[in-house]
């Protein structure tokens, strides 16, 4: 086959693959946490995604282990990457449609933007700041009317998914500057297996019903732990490695639209009709701050799905 038309199909299955996972696992979220305690049911995603990873880790020779003196910020890795953000995460959820929670999350390019003009001082084009202005601003419309429709039990929600993006920007900043080079599998298994044990015990003070868990919420936990916790970060992490950056971070246009759909189908709901119309001008903002920007999100050091 010709290496060109190999690289493309390669590319365009690795994109499904990623968009497809980042889309559907909202909804997965949403099952889980209808009868699953969100603490506990973020504990047991983390417990189920934690051994392949370390297998992976140790079929590739990787140190689990950051290097000394990043040690500490490992911990930090695990508390406010997986720990905390993925807990506010299914926690807005209860309160919002898994539509919203997608849209929320697809502005991640945006935050990251922002948070490296403030920490890291990068340079920035005109058109990334114009597209930055304009994500914000039609993400803010757009939870005005959701929030306006859904009432204090919506704002709850915005609020939690909100603190997610942010923590995780702020992580992903952080990251950047303090640890280039440590290997993805490196990032994610230690801290994912830490995350899990410390939010399943914890979860226990939710005092979890195992008897009212739905064999739907069940399997929900064991999707978001292996194929979006697992299979998310391998592909995404491939995609990286055959594509441009900015054809890879394209599929943040693309997972919102899948959660909106499957939400449709299932659901027979979604979001207002005053937010599907602010969905254009949204996406036209991400692709303005992604364009010559992707630098800002080309390597990645931590799954995004889980991206999320």
């Amino acid at each position: 086959m010709n290496p060109n038309i190999y690289r493309n199909l390669l590319i365009t299955a690795l994109f499904s693959a990623v968009a497809l996972t980042w889309g559907t696992t909202w909804m997965a979220m949403k099952i889980t946490v209808a009868t699953v305690p969100p603490i506990f049911a973020t504990g047991l995603r983390f417990l189920c995604a934690a051994p392949l990873l370390l297998l992976l880790a140790r079929y590739r020779r990787v140190p689990l282990l950051f290097p000394v003196g990043q040690r500490g910020f490992q911990i930090c890795v695990m508390l406010f990457y997986f720990a905390i953000p993925f807990t506010l995460m299914i926690y807005g959820e209860r309160y919002t449609s898994s539509s919203l929670a997608a849209i929320i999350f697809a502005t991640m390019p945006a935050a990251v933007l922002a948070a490296s003009l403030l920490f890291l001082r990068e340079k920035t084009s005109l058109q990334q700041l114009i597209g930055l202005a304009i994500s914000i601003g039609a993400l803010g419309t757009i939870l005005w009317h959701e929030t306006h429709a859904g009432g204090v039990s919506q704002l709850k929600g915005i609020i939690a998914l909100v603190a997610a993006v942010l923590i995780h920007a702020l992580m992903y900043v952080q990251c950047k500057k303090r640890c280039t080079g440590i290997s993805v599998l490196s990032y994610n298994a230690l801290p994912c297996l830490g995350a899990g044990i410390l939010l399943t015990l914890t979860g226990l003070t939710e005092a979890p019903d195992v008897h009212a868990f739905s064999t739907e919420a069940l399997l929900a936990i064991v999707y978001l732990g292996v194929v979006a916790g697992v299979g998310g970060i391998l592909c995404y992490f491939a995609l990286q490695q055959v594509a441009r950056p900015f054809q890879a971070s394209l599929v943040f246009l693309v997972f919102p639209l899948i959660a909106i759909a499957l939400e449709n189908l299932l659901n027979g709901t979604s979001i207002g009709r005053e937010s599907l119309l602010l969905l254009l001008p949204l996406l036209l903002g991400i692709v303005l701050t992604l364009y010559r920007g992707a630098r800002t999100v080309e390597k990645p050091v931590l799954s995004p799905a889980l991206r999320r």
